[in-house]
């Protein structure tokens, strides 16, 4: 949607412009009539400029493609400034191809830094788009050219920070604190400069700052010998995982340049990646470099430092507070959309703690709100608006401590499609009271500690008095040799201009005139001034020096350290009031010379009044140009602090006392100094005593960023009660009034504006007795909403479907705005069926045809640029009810009647449910018939129904909408008969051979009447069919029956049916065979009971049955098998039913316990007694000595160095036995893992070396006997080369190769060597001798007239190594020698930097299968390649196979699993070049 306006100011002669906005946002175009020609368009942006944040020295490109007819030209602009298109700043092109319009800065820099315009303009409308470039301005550069600026004590102080010994370490001596500043400085930010010389009490900051100029140009200097190139500089953070980390990125010209540590100068040891050593760790990848400090303790605070080859690099400051947590965050538990709030409190005032979520570190923003209490002991944080996303981990950080817990987000269930609604509710709040009293506590608890160490600094401070006095006697004796030098000096100088300016005088041949001689007066009594101030600073100092004295003294003792800091404080203050007075002396330096010049000036043309009106104007003008030096110095560098104002106030006083302020003021000056200015000293020189400062500042203005309307409070705190003060406004005087009050209570004095506007923004200034203090009220003006409108608009909305619905809300603030219109948190824009308006002080919503579906939250969302409001309302959008829904639920069905249940619609469509209106069918029938409208209740009671008849319903709901579509029903039958359950299983209460009694339980569903009686049926043994006991007719009362139909020694088994009124339900299960016969005896003990076999957790038993003796003991029909522990004297039955086999397993056993075991055999006269084990069974394996099971063992091994070695060995022994492994005899060191479980036991290498060559041995050993297996492993690697080939002829037709042994021959007994020869007839290498021994080897059959040339290589298990060649050796024929001019070849160069010829391809593989990865890669030199997964080099891991051969790159995974699943990177880099590839992995499930 375009939305055009009329703009006042005119775009081209004679014409008015309409400004339109552009789809693209951001993109401002101005249309320059009001009708175009037809086929002509105004510009526009298809894509607009993207913001850049880039580091310095990169290349930055910003990229515009624009449309239009005709074609628009395309011009860039800066907000500062005009652009310099120059081939190394900055060129403009044009992408035929791509259609792009560039503005590129091949090497960005700081000064590029700002908002560029991009114009688009045609003859018909231009079209505007604003992009900023930010620049990361890193450590130094080398191509910059920096001024020369020659300071002598920056020099000498740098000298003392470079110290080092010859091996490029510092010398170990703990760091002065001048040093450690000055480090500091060197390493810090420039928005940091002012914090830290407040910290450290430097007052000079201009000074500072040209020290620290010099300083860094020679580090700069110093670094560019050994690092090319260093950037992001990342001070220490502490993290959540008890750790503290700085890093920074460096890249070393040579990388085995030393790196060292330093913590407050002395040196600290450290370890490198993957090592948990020490606690110091350093971890490099590429180019960046990260130092880790691992478990935090209040001992690791201090200045840490990173140097290379003993140059300084990089230093930060680590502060650990005294700081911890009160009360932890706890686990929050929020629904969805919920607002939620962790809440800590801390033993200490913080001004801010660090907060992360899931590892990431959180601000104040939309999303998340921090909060912090005004005693700074409690802290807050806020997720608004909770989302599943949003749960995991968050974490608190004060200083060294940390806490974290859960957030868990419990989804809510809504519509279809739709997010659950926006809640106002907030979780994890705790009762806030509770806070306040703990932080209370902890607020009580801190100050009754500072006042413990302010009570013994008042016990300290008569002795600093007394030590005071001690020495003052010796500084007044210093001051008065001091004194007199000083005044020989001044009168020489006086001399010395008096003369220089007559001599000037006589040469211009003019007449000295008498006031001349009154203005020399002046320059003496000036000079006095000087001296006497000069002797003031000198006494300050030297009393600054006793007391520095004094604290040194008290630092040593650690329980008054804060007293010490106190007292420094007010050492500071005294340090402040020196610089005001040294830089009073330099000004009236230039003063005197000043003074001098206007004397000349006077005697060329200018004419004085008369003496007196001559003294007024000189001194005026001196005041003046006091002034406007003093200006200039504290313009100077950046922003100064409020103390360095306070202190330059007192300094321009100091000097308009003594100038006055010009012609009409001339008298001024004497009346503020006028014993100075007449000679007349009131006091001696040295005053006896020194003079206390003067009012100051406690607490000092704050500037105050205040809202629009609202009260603002300017408060600022004076050392004096008494002592008043002036306001000032943008440099005028201001009282009370109206809208603004000034107040003062004690030494607190206030300004409060009661409510804002614009007019009261500006610089505010209290002054009083010399000092002042500024602050800023900035007013801002954030969204505000009409509380009307406001009203209105919380109110619910509802419409029917395919109505309209409109939101309309006013509002005001400062321009511009940016709304934003939301449903349900998704964004609006104009649609067909949405339409955005937004006026002056009013924007509207207005939405078309809406449907159920949009029902939900409506947010509208204002922002400008001091804050952002918002507002909801809820839209309920009616419609028809969707249909009941089941599952039905029957309630009755008899042959009476029908009644059923459902469930109410899943969407009423935003309206109750008035009634539910049904239609009934007959099964077997075509119509419906209606049963009409029932109400609102879900449920229905059918009378009119016939017996055995089915009926199926439709079912619809009716609203105030209307009627819902339809839900019919299953099919219902009227009168169903519910027949009862089974009875229990029929159980036999005794047998005979005449009769067998059974009893029974009736069944627990009678199906809805009484039980009539039952029915009783028998089958015999091995028969399908079942008899009936009782007749039809004659139906069982009872719950029992003794059944007389037998024949004895036959098998019979029975079951029962229930009868009700529907008649008999279904039969029970079949009870227990029993014979018809008599009472049978118990049997007797089993026989032959013994234990077959055991393990660790079974046992296994098995027995004879007992003997048969009619009429003792009858036969046995089944078993049961007891078990008890040695310790237990219960036993307990293992198996519930009687086994009939005489056999059993024991289950369940613990390994190496103590079980006694015994069988009682059973039949139906009952169990006889039981048979015992003769002792007890220990649950383990039968002895067995151990034994070796592998078929084939490896008995020698060869692994080449670097990569893993591995050896299994499979066994079986019992008990469990000992295991050791043996390394020529020795136990094997740790570097070596043994990993043993059951059956087998594994001897792994992670990463061999060649000192793991040997014999290993593994000791297998129970109580049975030991079984011993050895295996040679022999580490080794490809072998180096053999030294220089020597050639020698001892016999013609031979000769004899020597070389030098290869280095590696002592370290390998299986290294051999190789010898091939190539002729000058045959180009070829071939071999002439292969695995020799020795050095030396005589080659036969040597031609005359032939060129010779031999290579011999050094072999062992791994391969060759690269040969040794030998020069070419010819032995002459006699004949003459053929010679052949070959035209000299021109030299080629192949170099070439790195170039993939093969590039990775995606792979996919089944997990616990091997995969590989292969590529091609040529460059001259030969690249060196390195892997990567996910960013982390590979090279070194040893489950990875990773070759190199003729430029062939490949890397084989033998096991591929889950963790192997990423992207896989592979680096190729030489001296030319560099380039990448890079390919994903796939791991699948099992197949």
């Amino acid at each position: 949607m375009w939305k055009k306006s009329k703009v006042t100011d005119p775009t081209a002669s004679g014409q008015a412009g309409i400004r339109m906005k552009s789809k693209v946002p951001g993109v401002m175009i101005t249309q320059y009539r009001e009708e175009l020609p037809e086929g002509m368009t105004t510009p526009d942006f298809t894509r607009k400029p993207i913001a850049l944040t880039i580091q310095e020295g990169k290349h930055a490109i910003f990229k515009a493609r624009v449309v239009g007819t005709p074609t628009p030209t395309i011009t860039w602009s800066r907000a500062n400034g005009e652009i310099i298109y120059h081939p190394d700043v900055c060129l403009q092109k044009y992408d035929e191809v791509s259609e792009e319009h560039t503005l590129e800065f091949p090497k960005v820099a700081p000064e590029d830094a700002d908002t560029y315009k991009c114009f688009a303009t045609n003859e018909y409308g231009r079209a505007i788009c604003t992009v900023i470039l930010n620049i990361i301005e890193v450590g130094f550069h080398k191509s910059k050219e920096f001024r020369k600026v020659q300071v002598e004590d920056a020099a000498e102080l740098r000298k003392k920070l470079k110290k080092r010994n010859v091996d490029g370490t510092r010398e170990e001596k703990a760091m002065e604190q001048e040093d450690k500043v000055w480090e500091i400085l060197l390493s810090a930010d420039k928005k940091d400069y002012e914090r830290i010389c407040t910290e450290y009490g430097i007052t000079d900051f201009r000074g500072m700052l040209k020290k620290l100029k010099a300083m860094k140009k020679e580090r700069e200097d110093e670094i560019a010998e050994f690092v090319s190139h260093i950037s992001t500089l990342k001070h220490i953070e502490v993290g959540v995982d008890d750790c503290a980390s700085f890093e920074l990125d460096m890249d070393l010209k040579d990388p085995s340049s030393k790196v060292f540590l330093y913590k407050d100068g002395i040196m600290v040891p450290f370890t490198a990646e993957g090592s948990d050593a020490l606690k110091h760790n350093l971890k490099q990848v590429g180019k960046k470099y990260v130092f880790t400090i691992k478990k935090l303790s209040a001992e690791d605070a201090g200045l840490y430092s990173v140097d290379v080859e003993g140059v300084n690099v990089f230093s930060t400051d680590f502060k650990v507070p005294q700081v911890d947590f009160a009360v932890k965050i706890k686990e929050v538990k929020a629904e969805e959309r919920e607002d939620a709030i962790f809440q800590c409190v801390l033993t200490a005032p913080m001004n801010e703690v660090k907060w992360f979520g899931k590892s990431a570190p959180l601000t104040s923003s939309s999303k998340h709100e921090i909060i912090v209490s005004d005693d700074k002991l409690i802290h807050k944080l806020i997720v608004r608006d909770c989302m599943p996303l949003d749960a995991g981990i968050y974490a608190a950080v004060a200083g060294i401590k940390s806490c974290n817990a859960w957030l868990i987000v419990e989804g809510e269930r809504g519509l279809p499609g739709k997010k659950a609604t926006r809640k106002t509710t907030m979780a994890g709040g705790s009762d806030d009271d509770d806070l306040q009293k703990i932080a209370k506590e902890q607020q009580e608890k801190f100050q009754k500690e500072m006042e413990e160490k302010l009570e013994v600094a008042k016990k300290a401070q008569p002795r600093l008095r007394l030590l005071s006095d001690q020495r003052r006697p010796q500084v007044a004796r210093m001051q008065m040799q001091m004194t007199s030098t000083r005044k020989k000096a001044v009168q020489l100088m006086v001399q010395a201009l008096q003369q220089v300016a007559l001599e000037f005088l006589r040469t211009l041949k003019v007449p000295v005139q008498p006031w001349m001689q009154l203005e020399r007066l002046q320059v003496e009594l000036l000079v006095v001034v000087k001296v006497e101030l000069m002797e003031l600073v000198v006494v300050k100092m030297e009393l600054m020096a006793v007391e520095m004295e004094l604290l040194v003294e008290k630092m040593q003792q650690l329980e008054l350290m804060v007293v010490e800091m106190e007292l420094l404080m007010e050492l500071l203050g005294l340090l402040e009031l020196l610089v005001v007075e040294m830089e009073l002396l330099e000004l009236l330096e230039l003063l005197v010379v000043e003074m001098e010049l206007l004397e000349l000036l006077e005697l060329l043309g200018v004419e004085g009044k008369d003496g007196v009106a001559g003294e007024g104007a000189l001194a005026g003008a001196g005041g003046r140009a006091t002034g406007d030096v003093q200006g200039e110095g504290i313009g100077e560098g950046q922003k100064q602090d409020k103390s360095y104002e306070e202190s330059d106030d007192i300094d321009g006083q100091a000097k308009g006392g003594v100038g006055g302020e010009g012609e009409d003021d001339g008298k001024e000056g004497e009346d503020e100094e006028t014993q100075r200015k007449k000679g007349v000293r009131t006091g001696p020189l040295v005053p006896d005593t020194v003079i206390e400062p003067g009012v100051h500042f406690h607490a000092g203005l704050s500037d105050c960023n205040a809202i629009m309307g609202q009260a603002a409070e300017l408060e600022c705190k004076l050392s004096d009660e008494a002592c008043a003060g002036v306001w000032y406004k943008d440099g005028n005087e201001i009282k009370s009034s109206d809208g603004m009050t000034i107040s003062k209570d004690g030494s607190v004095h206030k300004l409060k504006i009661h409510k804002v506007t614009e007019e009261y923004a500006g610089i505010y200034k209290f002054e009083a007795d010399g000092r002042k203090t500024e602050a800023v009220i900035v007013v801002e003006d954030p969204p505000r909403l009409e509380a009307d409108d406001l009203a209105v608009f919380k109110a619910p909305v509802t419409v029917k479907k395919g109505h309209k619905a409109n939101f309309k809300m006013g509002f005001i603030g400062h321009k511009p705005f940016k709304v934003q219109w939301y449903l349900d948190s998704e964004e609006l824009s104009d649609d067909t069926n949405i339409k955005l308006e937004t006026s002056e002080g009013y924007t509207c919503l207005l939405l078309n045809k809406l449907q159920r579906k949009d029902t939900g939250e409506i947010k509208l969302k204002i922002k400008n640029e001091f804050g952002t409001v918002e507002a909801f309302s809820q839209l309920n959008v009616l419609d028809k009810s969707t249909p009941p829904t089941g599952p039905l639920e029957t309630v009755e069905a008899s042959s009476s009647a029908i009644e059923i249940k459902w469930r109410p619609p899943k969407d009423n469509g935003g309206c109750k449910v008035d009634n539910y209106i049904l239609e009934r069918q007959q099964i077997g029938r075509n119509t419906w018939k209606k049963v009409g409208p029932i109400g609102p209740e879900a449920t229905y009671r059918d009378t009119d129904v016939d017996h055995g008849r089915r009926y199926c319903y439709r079912i619809r709901a009716e609203t105030e909408i209307g009627v819902s579509e339809l839900m019919e029903t299953e099919d219902f039958q009227a009168g169903t008969k519910a027949y009862p359950a089974p009875p229990s299983q029929p159980k036999v209460s005794s047998a005979s051979k005449d009769c067998i009694n059974l009893t029974w339980s009736p069944p627990a569903d009678t199906g809805g009447t009484d039980i009539l009686g039952y029915n009783l049926e028998k089958r015999k043994k091995g028969s399908n069919l079942w008899i009936p006991v009782n007749t039809p007719d004659q139906m069982i009362r009872a719950k029992k029956m003794a059944v007389k139909d037998v024949v004895e020694g036959i098998q019979y088994e029975f079951r029962v049916s229930a009868i009700n009124n529907s008649g008999a339900g279904e039969h029970s299960t079949p009870s227990e065979f029993v014979f018809a016969r008599d009472p049978k005896k118990p049997p007797g003990k089993v026989i032959d009971f013994k234990v077959t076999d055991s393990t660790y957790t079974t046992l296994s038993l098995s027995w004879t049955a007992p003997k048969d003796t009619k009429g003792v003991e009858d036969e046995a029909k089944g078993y049961f098998v007891e078990i008890r522990p040695a310790e237990n004297p219960e036993w307990d039955r293992c198996n519930s039913n009687a086994i009939s086999l005489n056999f059993y397993t024991v289950k369940g056993l613990k390994s190496l316990a103590m079980y006694w075991v015994r069988v009682i055999a059973m039949n139906d006269g009952g169990q006889g007694e039981p048979q015992e084990l003769s002792n007890y069974i220990l649950a383990m394996p039968p002895p067995v000595r151990p034994r070796f099971t592998d078929a084939k063992m490896k008995s020698f091994m060869v692994v080449r160095a670097g990569n893993s070695a591995r050896f299994n060995i499979n066994f079986v022994a019992s008990p469990w036995p000992e295991v050791t492994w043996l390394k020529d005899g020795t136990p094997v060191s740790k570097r070596a893992t043994i990993s043993n479980a059951e059956g087998t036991s594994q001897l792994l290498i992670p990463s061999s070396e060649r000192s793991d060559t040997g014999i290993y041995t593994i000791i297998v050993k129970n109580i049975v006997g030991q079984e011993t297996s050895s295996i040679e492993i022999r580490v080794t690697d490809e072998p180096k080369p053999p030294g220089p080939v020597e050639i020698d002829e001892n016999v013609p037709g031979t000769v004899t190769i020597s070389w030098t042994a290869s280095p590696d021959e002592r370290r390998d007994d299986r290294l051999h060597y190789m010898v091939t020869k190539r002729d000058s007839n045959k180009r070829s290498w071939h071999s002439v001798a292969d695995r020799i021994f020795n050095n030396k080897f005589t080659v036969c059959n040597i031609m005359p007239g032939r060129e010779y040339q031999f290579r011999v290589y050094a072999k062992n298990d791994m391969g060759a190594s690269d040969p040794s060649e030998s020069t070419k050796w010819v032995i002459y024929s006699k004949k003459e020698k053929f010679q052949l001019n070959m035209p000299q070849s021109k030299p080629c160069d192949l170099q070439s930097s790195p170039k993939f010829l093969v590039p990775l391809k995606m792979h996919t593989a089944p997990q616990g299968y091997e995969c590989y990865m292969s590529c091609a890669v040529k460059g001259d030199p030969k690249p060196h390649v390195t892997w990567f997964r996910n960013n982390i080099s590979l090279n070194t891991n040893t489950n990875y196979y990773i070759s190199n051969t003729c430029g062939v790159c490949s890397m084989l995974i033998l096991r591929v699993g889950s963790k192997d699943n990423g992207e896989y990177k592979v680096v190729a880099e030489n001296s030319l070049g560099r380039v990448e590839g890079s390919t994903k992995l796939l791991v699948r499930g099992k197949v």
